[in-house]
């Protein structure tokens, strides 16, 4: 797919790259040498080495397992588990107190577990195992110490939607009713996916509104496109900055007290300013941001076959950390879904940041950092479309990954911009850190690797020890994960999440580090169409060199662990290696199913709607009428159930003309019924859409996509759940027994496309 081009560098940043660089790099360079002069022998580094693996081997007393090991260590597992098992159940929605209860005892015993980590496991006695044991280490506690850290500021959680309840009333009564200018910038979207856009934004309650279509093409289609609907068209004559340019471009132009921007393939419900609006009465508020809801399934879940089960994977950051944030006054702008006040953006400036590809969440650390309070509206308000397939995927978190991470180079750097508070800087500081944890989670795929190849222990610790301090923080962690996550994500799944894309984010970060601006910003390709099944080698490639290697390890550390088990001073950490492999080969093996994408051959998403339909048509002079209820609705055509028979044959080749009407909505159309089929007792017919006229269209938009409160929060599976539905995709794969999916004719979807 084209891209836009790559953003123009401000001279300015030239030296900022290598200070931060030079700085991060330094510190690795600075490890390298110890771990090369222990290598070489040097005396004073190997002694210090010994110092230290004689105080592993003879840790304090009380980090000992306690001598009667085996009911000491089920009790205290099942004590801790149960007790926050019994919250979670008492109170399925957190309230401050449950919520501070368990991530307190979560963070205590993360606690002892890292105190055990540090001064009982390290292998440390020859340079090799002491690589290996280390670097695990620090990996680890990247993780650890990003994991504690959103741990804490969890605790600042916020609800804005009582509030907006109330601000609202003044915005439906007319009494606050500010001009605004809503955004719509598009690059190479096809036409089918604007029209519902514009469709979607002109049907919001608010009058005061005006319509912007910027398209950074110049497209004869889409200027009219803009004429046929009736909003107004932008298109610059150059295109610098990518979408930050397009915008700034729109923004000197217009003259609305707020400014909203939907990406293009995004859809407003009918109460997104009703919503919204009234927290502008507060002029100290520069922004405010809701989710991105999405109306079709995500590569992942899809390619798993787990679309109307599993919960999107950007769920986790729209239910957990934004509202964290709002918690931290560090709400980001997510670029699109969003309202702001322009006479905040002025005063921050007057225009989006060019110097980054993440133009959204700059501008809002550079409004936090003018004193403007950014709030967080955490109801489901818009919908759109999800990446296509997993080069889409990847494309737009690798541009995520990239635009977070050129905060080392910029001014806008949350960590050095004046303005902000400590608690906002931390928490800006995590979402920074959450790319480096790809670091970690390649490291966690490796190290099992070298247990098998070079006979590595990289940690030193026996089944009672990882009994009495890895196992309960393990099992209160999956007990409340999904609960602390509002329900958006299990921890099982979130580590497939991890590592379908951890080497390319991981070659990703590196990369920003080196050369922060060697690539330009690429838009995420929607709304494609592909026939047939589609295997992405380039992101597999590496996951298929692991998994290959990790089915052979898990041998390797088998017989390792069997053979040598009489030998406890060789053994010890051993049975380790093979219990890793184990499951590193199952999230290998699901990472590898997900990238095989499966046909998309309608370019439009059903949705499972009722609606009760009369279809009639002309027959020897006489009008024949049937009544029917829907089960599924797209903008090209229906399945409805008829109450009665006596429906002429019909089939592909001898379709019947008919004229449909949506009672419920008054929508009429003309519609061919090509199918019908006989289930539970009902006659079943398979409805065409001809290209409908205007206003009709506009309907039928409404009704698919703007009606308030119809994107509604999904609950992901718990972990039991979970494990049994992806191991199930595992052994019978959706490629091999999905179920058929019926879809329009290429021809239908063109014409509406065209119309």
């Amino acid at each position: 797919m084209p891209h836009s081009p790559q953003p123009a560098v401000d001279p300015r940043l030239v030296l900022r790259p290598q200070t931060a660089t030079l700085v991060m790099f330094g510190l690795v360079g600075i490890c390298g040498l110890v771990v090369a002069a222990w290598f070489a022998g040097e005396g004073h580094i190997g002694r210090i080495f010994a110092q230290l693996q004689t105080f592993q081997d003879a840790p304090p007393t009380w980090l000992e397992v306690p001598i009667a090991a085996s009911p000491v260590l089920v009790a205290w597992t099942i004590l801790f588990t149960f007790l926050v098992y019994l919250i979670t159940k008492v109170y399925p929605q957190p309230q401050t107190w449950s919520r501070f209860v368990v991530v307190a005892i979560l963070i205590i015993l993360i606690g002892r577990y890292v105190i055990w980590r540090t001064f009982s496991t390290l292998n440390l006695t020859d340079p090799w195992n002491g690589l290996f044991s280390l670097g695990l280490y620090l990996l680890e506690m990247l993780t650890v110490f990003n994991g504690l850290l959103q741990l804490f500021l969890l605790v600042q959680s916020r609800d804005r939607r009582p509030e907006a309840d109330r601000l609202a009333e003044a915005v439906i009564a007319g009494e606050f009713c500010p001009t605004v200018d809503i955004l719509i910038p598009t690059y190479n979207e096809p036409s089918f996916i604007l029209r519902r856009t514009v469709i979607g934004c002109q049907a919001l309650d608010y009058s005061a509104k005006t319509i912007y279509l910027l398209d950074d093409q110049n497209r004869p289609q889409v200027q009219a496109l803009a004429a046929e609907l009736g909003c107004e068209y932008l298109a610059r004559p150059e295109h610098r900055h990518a979408k930050a340019g397009n915008l700034n471009y729109a923004i000197a132009r217009t003259h609305g007290d707020l400014i909203v921007c939907f990406d293009a393939d995004f859809i407003p419900t009918r109460n997104f300013l009703t919503r919204t609006v009234g927290f502008f009465q507060d002029q100290q508020i520069a922004l405010v941001q809701t989710p991105q809801s999405f109306y079709s399934a995500d590569p992942i879940t899809r390619n798993l076959g787990l679309e109307n089960i599993l919960v999107p994977e950007q769920e986790v950051f729209y239910r957990q950390i934004q509202p964290v944030r709002d918690g931290t006054e560090s709400v980001v702008c997510a670029g699109t879904s969003f309202v702001m006040r322009r006479q905040a953006l002025q005063a921050a400036g007057g225009e989006f940041v060019t110097s980054s590809l993440s133009e959204d969440y700059f501008t809002s650390v550079r409004l936090s950092g003018q004193g403007y309070r950014l709030v967080y509206l955490d109801e489901k308000l818009s919908a759109g479309a999800a990446p296509d397939d997993m080069g889409s995927q990847a494309t737009q978190r690798l541009r995520w990954a990239r635009g977070t991470l050129q905060a080392f180079f910029i001014a806008e750097n949350p960590l050095t911009i004046p303005g902000l508070s400590l608690m906002q800087r931390v928490a800006h500081f995590t979402g920074i850190l959450h790319w480096f944890t790809s670091l970690s989670r390649v490291g966690f795929l490796l190290i099992p690797l070298a247990y098998s190849f070079l006979g590595i222990v990289a940690v030193q610790a026996n089944m009672a020890e990882i009994l009495f301090y890895f196992l309960p923080q393990y099992l209160v962690h999956l007990a409340v994960f999904g609960w602390l996550s509002d329900r958006s994500r299990s921890a099982f799944l979130s580590d497939i999440y991890d590592v379908v894309l951890c080497f390319p984010l991981a070659l990703t970060v590196i990369q920003t580090l080196l050369n922060p601006f060697a690539k330009g910003f690429k838009v995420t390709p929607k709304g494609g169409q592909r026939d047939r099944y589609s295997f992405n080698w380039g992101l597999a490639a590496p996951l298929i060199g692991l998994f290959m290697l990790t089915a052979v390890s898990l041998w390797r550390n088998l017989g390792n662990c069997l053979m040598l088990s009489g030998g406890a001073t060789h053994t010890k950490g051993l049975e380790l290696g093979w219990i890793w492999s184990a499951y590193n080969l199952v999230l290998l093996s699901i990472a590898l199913l997900v990238m095989l994408d499966l046909p998309k051959p309608d370019l439009y998403e059903w949705f499972e709607l009722a609606r009760t339909v009369r279809i009639s048509y002309e027959q020897a002079g006489q009008t024949r009428v049937f009544w029917g209820r829907t089960s599924t609705i797209s903008e090209v055509g229906a399945i409805a159930a008829l109450t009665q028979a006596g429906l002429p044959i019909v089939s592909p080749s001898q379709p019947l003309t008919v004229n449909l009407q949506i009672v419920e909505d008054n929508i009429e159309l003309t519609a061919q019924i090509s199918h019908k089929h006989l289930i539970n007792g009902f006659p079943t017919v398979r409805l065409e859409f001809a290209p409908p006229p205007l206003p009709q269209h506009r309907r039928l938009v409404e009704m698919l996509f703007c009606r308030p409160g119809q994107w509604r929060r999904q609950c992901a599976p718990g972990e039991l759940a979970s494990i049994w539905l992806l191991l199930r995709s595992l052994l019978a794969p959706r490629a091999l027994f999905g179920r058929k999916i019926e879809t329009l004719s290429v021809p239908s979807a063109i014409a509406l496309t065209q119309g």
